[in-house]
């Protein structure tokens, strides 16, 4: 194996704390673009740039620039907004972007279609709403993802609050942020110690979820940490840590391959819960694989040296030992739909909102009736990691009006009326913005799932809450490797079939078939929802008999 540096550690080390020539390219009127290196940089700041691929071989022919823009993604530890940050957020969106308010995979909200000279206006927009986009994307911690709904747990908020203190913990010490965007005066030309990231930062992308056992709605195993609430007497008595998960894979590639993250133990007390988390990441810092970015997450770490290295590495960076995981059940890996209810009395709405994408259409208002919900001041917002909104925190004396608003714009009735297998589905973003992207994603998928909801119906399976995952390459940003059918693009039009993972989240599917056209996805599963129901064991889900019919 080579041991020469990847070209993108040079230009980290090279990039005076992550400064890089950012000022410089957002001057240049000449282009849309930013430098190449400086493309690597802004994504530590939240942002990616893009092209619009639908019309990138028209502009190509007649010798245009490609159409730039820019997504930025914000920090949103847990995934909850005020009322006010979400009206802020509306207004930017009209103003700067697409209009549309992507909720994410990871339980945050993304813009699309900034031009380079808004980027600057939009982050001083979120930050008078007290928002910021630091550290979303790049080589290093990104969003902390925590179970979204709080009729979960009666300690769901103290649970929650670990993903804001984590999310802090692994912040980048470096105030280039606040210098470039928000005018910041620089107080000294070098930069930053940081003792966490150092001028390396992560050799890739660094992953953390919290889960609050039976529902994994998080689905904890596909991040490089997951931690695993364990309650016991309605009091949270510390975390079972997973470490080494993540889904990117590559095709034809076989050294690359979705992982689960593996349970090594557990830890109690918040000092030595954070402890342990940080020296996770200074261990992959140290030890990650810096020449070759296809193998750079921390689950080929663990497989390089082993869990038991691992395990024993981290015990001597904490300073402790320990403890032996604790026991905890999965049952469901859900969002939960309409009214509930929490321990408080306080009264939550979960809105359907396919594949995260908030907008106004001929059939439902969700971005208008949010809005009008937000005017209110009497909700805040939650997102899910299924790509949901929470309507969240409304007081009993308040939640008929906001049903009134809720049904006026049609969402009760866009949320009530969607079949299991849609509210069960999730796609990545994919064409037209995103660059790795072979086929369609979040464009396609509610198509195919209305050419899917007829077979359920045909085998009378329409009750079965199937989770079906679609992204439009195989580096997993929907999470289709841990779905009971998971769709993989491998060129326009043709995906990859994976079935029989588990409804829980716990067990990663297998290729079933290659590179399908719609014809063929249909005639599949067909055959799959025939044999499923004629020869399934009672109460076994898809995902369970696939994998024992078809792989054992």
């Amino acid at each position: 194996m080579s041991t020469a540096l990847s070209p993108i550690e040079k230009v980290k080390r090279e990039s005076k704390g992550l400064r890089g020539t950012i000022v410089e390219s957002l001057r240049d009127e000449i282009t849309g673009a930013i430098a190449e290196d400086d493309q690597a940089v802004i994504k530590f700041h939240g942002m990616y740039q893009q092209d619009d691929r639908d019309v990138r071989e028209e502009r190509a022919s007649k010798k245009l620039d490609r159409l730039h823009s820019f997504m930025i993604r914000l920090r949103l530890p847990g995934g909850f907004l005020t009322s006010d940050q979400w009206i802020a957020t509306h207004d930017i969106a009209g103003e700067n972007s697409t209009g549309v308010i992507k909720i994410t995979t990871r339980q945050t909200l993304q813009l699309h279609g900034l031009i380079k000279s808004k980027i600057k206006p939009t982050i001083k927009a979120f930050n008078e709403a007290k928002l910021d986009s630091i550290a979303t994307c790049g080589d290093i911690n990104r969003n902390v993802v925590c179970s979204a709904h709080p009729k979960q747990s009666s300690i769901h908020e103290e649970v929650f609050g670990y993903s804001e203190k984590i999310s802090e913990l692994l912040m980048p010490k470096t105030r280039a942020y606040y210098e470039i965007w928000l005018d910041e005066e620089k107080i000294k030309e070098r930069t930053e110690e940081d003792p966490l990231y150092e001028d390396r930062y992560l050799p890739r992308k660094f992953k953390i979820a919290i889960a609050i056992p039976p529902n994994n709605d998080v689905d904890v195993f596909a991040n490089d940490i997951g931690l695993i609430a364990i309650i016991e007497n309605e009091k949270l008595i510390g975390f079972n840590l997973a470490v080494g998960g993540g889904l990117s894979a590559t095709h034809g590639n076989t050294e690359t391959y979705p992982r689960l993250a593996s349970v090594i133990g557990f830890v109690a007390g918040e000092k030595n819960i954070l402890k342990t988390i940080y020296e996770v990441l200074t261990i992959q810092r140290d030890f990650g694989n810096r020449s070759d970015r296809k193998l750079a997450r921390l689950k080929y770490t663990l497989d390089k040296y082993g869990v038991e290295w691992f395990k024993e590495e981290l015990e001597k960076r904490i300073g402790f030992k320990l403890v032996e995981a604790k026991s905890y059940q999965f049952s469901d890996r859900k969002d939960f739909y309409g009214w509930h209810k929490n321990h408080q009395g306080l009264w939550y709405y979960t809105v359907f909102t396919e594949n995260g994408r908030v907008l106004d259409s001929e059939k439902v208002k969700l971005k208008s009736g949010l809005l009008e919900v937000a005017k209110t001041n009497k909700a805040n917002f939650r997102f899910t990691c299924n790509q949901n909104v929470i309507v969240a925190d409304i007081q009993e004396k308040d939640k008929a009006s906001i049903q009134r608003i809720l049904e006026a714009h049609s969402i009760v009735n866009h949320t009530e009326s969607a079949t299991s297998i849609r509210k069960n589905s999730m796609a990545c973003v994919a064409f037209n913005t995103c660059p790795l992207a072979l086929a369609e994603g979040q464009r396609y998928l509610p198509s195919l799932i209305s050419k899917i909801e007829p077979l359920m119906q045909r085998h009378q399976l329409e009750s079965e809450e199937i989770v079906i995952r679609m992204t439009g390459c195989p580096n997993g940003c929907a999470r289709p490797y841990v779905a009971e059918i998971g769709f993989v693009g491998t060129a326009y039009g043709k995906y990859n079939l994976h079935v029989g993972g588990d409804r829980q989240g716990q067990r990663l599917n297998k290729l079933f078939k290659e590179s399908l056209d719609e014809v063929s996805i249909l005639n599949e599963l067909d055959q799959l929802f025939s044999d499923y129901k004629t020869k399934r064991n009672t109460k076994e889900t898809l995902g369970d008999f696939a994998y024992r019919n078809y792989f054992n």
